[in-house]
């Protein structure tokens, strides 16, 4: 009975963090490819909750800041302004897209290629504050260039 508690502990966990996984997904990732000595660049996708969350944190070990952004026009001018989180309702898709809410990624430490596999860590926070952190590897394009579609 005693091998048994551990292994069943175990079990119990990769489920729990299975079903916690499952709770905010992304799709359509991407991130905008940078040019020599460009310090930031975006990252676009469609975030969908299966509850009620917030996007509370952001990180990526290529850059020294990640944030939020939101562009909106102020009379002719367009504006961006980090958010210090995102909300997303349950079943409810958020896209985030070039002259829309995105994320900015600056400071980088290296440019990003079209190609490379941008690190992107996603902390998203409930109601009751549980805590479910998404990790993603997205991949780098030029603007104006369409991902595959499968």
């Amino acid at each position: 009975m005693s091998k048994r508690l551990p292994c069943l502990a175990l079990f119990s966990a990769l489920l729990f963090s299975g079903m916690v996984q499952a709770q905010v997904q992304a799709s359509q990732a991407w991130a905008r490819a940078t040019v020599a000595q460009q310090k930031a660049t975006g990252v676009f996708l469609t975030l969908t909750a299966a509850k009620d969350a917030r996007l509370v944190e952001l990180s990526s070990p290529v850059a020294g800041i990640a944030e939020v952004h939101e562009m909106v026009m102020d009379g002719s001018t367009m504006k961006m302004r980090a958010l210090p989180v995102l909300a997303l309702q349950a079943g409810k898709p958020v896209e985030l897209k070039p002259g829309g809410l995105h994320l900015m990624l600056m400071d980088l430490k290296r440019p990003i290629a079209a190609g490379d596999l941008v690190p992107l860590s996603l902390v998203f926070e409930d109601a009751a504050r549980q805590r479910q952190t998404l990790e993603l590897q997205v991949p780098a394009r030029q603007l104006g260039t369409m991902p595959a579609v499968h």
